[in-house]
């Protein structure tokens, strides 16, 4: 295969850059739906503030779990359909389902026992997230490993741009649809404990859109079998999960490279304080800027707020949008370490802005910042591990890189409400997320950049 090297490594169309990611919009669509409407969703089902943050724990722990052994299998998938293909199929039908369940769990006729504190309606939502969040992650990374496995290093960064522009467009989307629902005059309030149906229709149509976008990509790309994959990656024998022995979990974090973990650190205060911003925008914002009394959640104050919050999550998909098109120039200007501290550094900006906002509109101009941080979030990371990386095990690595996405969220859910009562208000949380975006940015300084021994 030598002689077809360079074909393989020839550099790639926008069209095939793009098919590579389109499902992407799809998946993002969905993982949009959950951030915006998760904490809305919740509270209306009876949880209290300070237990929000609890609801977030089981979904990132599962992805977790699921995130490296998807990377591992799917580092052996070789066959007809595809090696990364037949999980980004399955992560889709399952959240496709799971969407069409989730905002029905209010309707649902339960008893009104309480266990562990939590009403029948709270653990059906519980259970229902916990599968969204999985098969969401369970679609969304086949994306990463396929730009990792096909894309030469000189486009890296353009395919993940390319990704993070179809990301925040699909945020765009998603974060928007209760707000336009609620436009053309589907009901954004409810009784009491039941979802609106603007949310409803939200993940309804969220999921059509999804299983379409995911199909396109399925047909459209084809993947490397084994033998231009060893080529392609320069490899001297087949790749290992072929034929030898495969690694260890732990032989794998042992021979990870520095990137691996000081992009990690970086990460670890990134996702906290998107955890944060996710969990805490929808009550900071009613009782900041629409009056919300904090007690009944049927409250038209609430739910306006609720269908503000994801126009304000838009705004900020359109400000990552806006800053992906400067990230090669600061790129370009200083480093991709150099774009990433910068990008951090406005995110947190936005968010400790916030706490000075009263009016709704303005508040557009504080998650215009934000966007800047989830840009970078969205293509650096990858870019610079996978540049590390050296093609065997691409997948297991970014399977267990993910774990630097879950774990945070889940140490920073497990903390929520402790760091709430030491800080008093919902809103004083986003300021809580914008230290954390500033410690992010000052560890930057500590990644590892290239290929290690």
């Amino acid at each position: 295969m030598e002689h077809n090297v360079a074909e393989l490594k020839k550099n790639k169309s926008f069209f095939q850059l793009f098919n590579l990611s389109a499902g992407f919009f799809g998946v993002q669509i969905a993982y949009a739906l959950q951030s915006a409407n998760i904490s809305r969703i919740f509270a209306t089902l009876g949880a209290d503030p300070h237990q929000l943050s609890f609801f977030w724990v089981l979904p990132p722990l599962m992805g977790m779990l699921v995130q490296p052994l998807i990377g591992k299998y799917s580092d052996k998938t070789w066959n007809r359909m595809g090696r990364r293909k037949p999980y980004l199929l399955i992560g889709a039908i399952i959240a496709v389902a799971v969407m069409v369940f989730l905002p029905n769990a209010g309707d649902i006729s339960f008893t009104q026992a309480v266990f562990l504190g939590l009403n029948a309606a709270m653990w059906f939502g519980l259970f229902s997230l916990i599968f969204l969040d999985t098969s969401i992650n369970i679609a969304m990374q086949p994306f990463k490993m396929m730009v990792g496995d096909m894309v030469n290093e000189e486009q890296k960064g353009t395919a993940y741009a390319i990704q993070s522009a179809l990301c925040n467009a699909g945020s765009l989307v998603g974060y928007l649809f209760p707000y336009f629902f609620s436009w053309i005059g589907v009901k954004n309030i409810a009784p009491e404990g039941v979802i609106p149906d603007s949310v409803k229709w939200s993940f309804y149509i969220g999921a059509l859109i999804l299983i379409v976008c995911v199909l396109y990509t399925f047909f459209a790309v084809k993947e490397m079998n084994p033998e231009e994959y060893r080529a392609f990656h320069g490899l001297k024998e087949e790749p290992e999960s072929l034929h030898k022995e495969e690694p260890s979990f732990v032989k794998l974090l042992i021979d990870a490279p520095a990137t691996f973990w000081t992009v990690g650190l970086v990460q670890f205060f990134c996702w906290s304080a998107f955890l944060y911003m996710w969990t805490y925008s929808n009550g900071a914002i009613a009782i900041q800027s629409f009056g919300w009394d904090a007690v009944s959640t049927a409250d038209s104050a609430f739910q306006n707020a609720g269908d503000w919050v994801g126009v304000c999550f838009a705004v900020q998909a359109v400000g990552s949008l806006l800053w992906a098109m400067v990230l090669p120039k600061l790129e370009h200007m200083t480093s991709n370490k150099g774009a990433y501290a910068i990008s951090l550094i406005v995110g947190a900006i936005g968010f400790i802005s916030i706490i000075f906002v009263e009016n709704q509109y303005v508040l557009w101009l504080s998650y215009l910042l934000i966007g800047a941080a989830w840009a970078a979030m969205l293509a650096l990371p990858f870019t610079i591990l996978t540049n590390s990386l050296k093609g065997d095990n691409m997948g297991y690595y970014l399977g267990l890189f993910n774990c630097t996405i879950c774990l945070p969220q889940i140490i920073a859910a497990l903390c929520g409400g402790l760091i709430l009562r030491m800080v008093g208000t919902q809103s004083a949380m986003l300021v809580v997320a914008g230290v954390l975006l500033l410690i992010g940015s000052a560890c930057v300084a500590m990644v590892k950049e290239g290929k290690q021994n």
